[in-house]
């Protein structure tokens, strides 16, 4: 496998996401999803009370303002995202899903569907993939909203343009053994307190020793307001322990 990945730079088709390898693969695609399992740690989780997104700021420097760091953002009244990975292509993607939703409001009058942005935002992550001289988004997007009609709906979203509709996804830094936890742990139905206390859990297997609450952010997007809110650090801190 080493040798193939070799030969493969050798003969350059790992300098462009435009050209597939002679076995199928486009291989900046495949760095660009690498970058993302080195991001911070993002968990998405669908809940009683809404959507929950819960993510790890990763503030290597004590000199750092942890209020500066920001990997969770509100993009409508009802959607909310995180994001793991290349934070800066994260931040533009979330200005453009921004913008989209505004526009929609204004042409039609109502709020976006999540699956429609969602849609629009990954037909803009896969155009990079076929482009000469662009490079793939190093980010994966976490959206999580509540529909006009109720419907709470959770996606992530792939370097290449794919995404996946969720009950509950982890993203980045450990992402195999929380999804793993997840998929042990998570039950329909489950509650926002005891959904915080699972995606505290799973940082907590990830991060081990290096784990801090007030590195934590976190915000959920009620399913009966069909509003973003943030969670209080003191929540958080409270059901840590």
């Amino acid at each position: 496998m080493e040798q193939a990945v070799v030969n493969h730079q050798m003969m350059g088709y790992d300098r462009t996401s435009t050209m597939f390898s002679p076995d199928g693969r486009l291989l900046q695609v495949e760095y660009a999803k690498k970058t993302i399992r080195q991001g911070s740690t993002a968990i998405g989780m669908v809940c009683k009370e809404g959507i929950l997104l819960v993510t790890d700021k990763r503030i290597a420097n004590r000199l750092i303002v942890g209020e500066s760091v920001e990997k969770l953002f509100q993009v409508d009244e009802h959607i909310g995202a995180t994001i793991s990975g290349f934070v800066s292509d994260g931040r533009i993607l979330i200005e453009r899903a921004r913008i989209r939703a505004q526009q929609h409001r204004v042409t039609y009058d109502e709020a976006i569907d999540v699956l429609e942005l969602v849609r629009g935002i990954c037909d803009m992550k896969q155009w990079f993939t076929q482009v000469g001289g662009a490079r793939p988004f190093g980010v994966s997007i976490l959206f999580g909203g509540v529909d006009e009609d109720g419907g709470v709906k959770l996606f992530a979203t792939e370097p290449s343009g794919i995404f996946f509709q969720y009950k509950a996804v982890a993203v980045g830094e450990g992402e195999v053994e929380v999804n793993n936890m997840l998929n042990k742990e998570y039950k329909d139905g489950i509650v926002l307190q005891e959904g915080i206390k699972l995606a505290i859990r799973g940082l907590k297997k990830v991060l081990i020793k290096d784990f801090d609450v007030e590195r934590l952010s976190a915000a959920y997007i009620d399913v009966n307001e069909k509003k973003y809110k943030k969670i209080d650090v003191g929540m958080l801190r409270k059901l840590s322990k």
